[in-house]
Formats: C-alpha cells, sequence, structure tokens
C-alpha cells in the first residue's frame, strides 16, 4: 500500500474518480501544464486530455459559473481556486445558484460540483493567502463544507464529494499538503460525508477540531495524557452539516469540551459547536466550553504567524482550565 502525503491523496482520488466517470472534469487556474500551485492536479491533463482537464483565465467568478452551468448539464466538475484568499468571488455563484439549484427547480436540477481550495496559514504566504472562512461558506443553507486533516481523510472524503449530487466546498489546509505521510490505498474506497471522527478516546475532557490543526490538537492530546488527563479528540472534518450527536456523546462522557480553530474567534465554526452543546448538553457539562482560535484581525505576516496560530501550550492551558471544574 503506498505512501501518501495529503496532496499526493488529492491527486490519487482526483486520478480515481476521473478514470471511473468520464464526467469528471478538472478546471482553474493553472491545473493543466501545471498541475496546480501545490501540484494537486498534476499529471491529469498528460492522463485525460484538455478537454477534461481545463486551464482558465485569472477568473475566479467564471470558474465557479462555469461549474455550476456544467454540473447542471450533467457533468461533474471539481474546479480549483488557488488559494482561500481568491475564493470571494465566487460566492455569488455559491450562494445565489450553486447552493439553490435544486431547491429552484423543485429536484428536477441538481449541482454536482466541487469548489477545491488551498486554506489556512503556517507557509510563511503573503497577504491573501492565509485565510480560514470556512464558517462563510458554512453559513449557507444548501453547502456542504468539508476540510480533511490527513492524507487517508482527504481521499476518502474528496472521492464521496466528487460524488455527492450537491455542491461542496472542499477545503484542503495547506500546511499540512506535505507535513506526513500515510498508508492511503488507491481503491475508490470513499469516506462518509456529515460525519465526525473520533481519532482518541479519552474520559476527561473533548477536543474538538478540523483541519491542520488536529495537528497540535494531537500533540496537545499526548502531553495532556502525561499529566494524567484522558482526551478525546474529535474531527468534525464535515462542517456543514456539523454531526453533532458524535460531540454531544462524548461531551456526555468526559464533562468537558475545548474547540481548536486557527479561524478568527467571533462567529467562527466553534462557537456554533458550543451553542449546540449548550444547547441540547449543558447538564452533562463540569466546566464551561473554551474556544482557541486565531485572533479578531487579519492573519499577520509570517513572524507573527506563529503567535496567531493557536499552539499546544494555548490548547493545554485551556484544559486546564476547564479541568479546575469538578
Amino acid at each position: 500500500m503506498p505512501e501518501l502525503n495529503l496532496v499526493e491523496a488529492v491527486n490519487a482520488a482526483l486520478a480515481f474518480e476521473m478514470a471511473a466517470d468520464e464526467n469528471v472534469v478538472v478546471l482553474g487556474e493553472d491545473v493543466g501544464v501545471n498541475g496546480g500551485v501545490f501540484r494537486a492536479t498534476v499529471g491529469l491533463q498528460e492522463r485525460f486530455g484538455e478537454q477534461r482537464v481545463l486551464d482558465t483565465p485569472l477568473a475566479e467568478a467564471l470558474i465557479a459559473g462555469l461549474s455550476v452551468g456544467m454540473a447542471s448539464q450533467g457533468l461533474r466538475p471539481v474546479a480549483e481556486i488557488q488559494f482561500m484568499g481568491f475564493i470571494y468571488p465566487t460566492v455569488d455563484q455559491m450562494l445565489n445558484h450553486a447552493s439553490r439549484l435544486r431547491n429552484r427547480t423543485r429536484g428536477r436540477l441538481t449541482c454536482p460540483m466541487v469548489l477545491r481550495a488551498p486554506y489556512g496559514g503556517g507557509i510563511h504566504a503573503p497577504e491573501h493567502h492565509s485565510e480560514s472562512y470556512e464558517s462563510m461558506f458554512a453559513h449557507i443553507p444548501g453547502l456542504r463544507v468539508v476540510i480533511p486533516s490527513s492524507p487517508a481523510r482527504a481521499y476518502g472524503l474528496l472521492l464521496a464529494a466528487i460524488r455527492d449530487p450537491d455542491p461542496v466546498v472542499f477545503l484542503e489546509p495547506k500546511r499540512i499538503y506535505r507535513l506526513m505521510k500515510q498508508e492511503v490505498e488507491d481503491n475508490g474506497a470513499s469516506l462518509p460525508l456529515d460525519t465526525c471522527y473520533t481519532l482518541r478516546e479519552g474520559t476527561d475532557v473533548t477536543l474538538v477540531s478540523w483541519g491542520a490543526m488536529l495537528h497540535e490538537t494531537q500533540q496537545a492530546a499526548d502531553q495532556l495524557e502525561a499529566e494524567g488527563v484522558g482526551a478525546e479528540v474529535i474531527d468534525v472534518a464535515c462542517l456543514k452539516p456539523i454531526d453533532t450527536r458524535t460531540i454531544l456523546d462524548s461531551v456526555a462522557k468526559t464533562g468537558r469540551c475545548v474547540i481548536v480553530h486557527e479561524a478568527a474567534r467571533t462567529s467562527g465554526l466553534g462557537a456554533e459547536i458550543a451553542a449546540q452543546i449548550a444547547e441540547h448538553g449543558l447538564m452533562n457539562l463540569y466546566a464551561p466550553v473554551q474556544r482557541v482560535t486565531g485572533y479578531d484581525t487579519v492573519m499577520p505576516l509570517y513572524r507573527l504567524e506563529g503567535y496567531y496560530l493557536p499552539g499546544v501550550e494555548r490548547i493545554v492551558t485551556a484544559v486546564r482550565q476547564v479541568m479546575e471544574f469538578s
């Protein structure tokens, strides 16, 4: 079984599904000849041809609009936006058309498209290259928002996203594109959407996170274990809709919860998860839910990037605070 990093797993999933379904097409800026700015689509145009791997103009609104049109006519487009910082021109198409096509046509048409984008900080990128605005898309009814945290998760979730009959925003945490390798069987097996994944069992506190921040969250769980605190780690994976049942069941067991994300604090997805716990699991809590997040400011340039991103010590400190309640 080959060992792949996350960007290689994305490439493998795209290649598998393009070979299995001739209606799957890939489009975006530099995805063909150059294989994408992060090389996620490398080799696909040589293998499947220019009719199925399309280099587009530098026009994100066009990329999204073209994808909606393709999807409405039976194709399954997978569109790449080079960085999440360039994704905002697509919002009109995703909000007004992709997300509403099923409702607008009373189910006669669906919109089976995937909008991929590298997102998040941690690679010393310039401005407009380090955003984490997943909550913006999660607020739009009719869209799924998926964020993988590992190569195997990226492979299985991307296959599921391409096969889904409705639009999916698939955000790839570029900080961990090449951070680790993992055995990934290239067999076309998808993973279920709308599901949280319990990565680690624990009895004292529930740590909830997604994407690249799972790396620091797992490290924090290791440190807490050395201190005698058993942390259960949950990978949200699909941020819209959220599998609140898995989170609530874990909180019912541990009585404490710390939510970790790199996006800005105000109106981040952590607030929604905390609200769900307060609404449906309040009587199971021993302590207030804590959030460890980015700050309510623009992601700084690389000298302050490490300060902005939640680190292991900030997570451990938050857990120590909730453990003071009994």
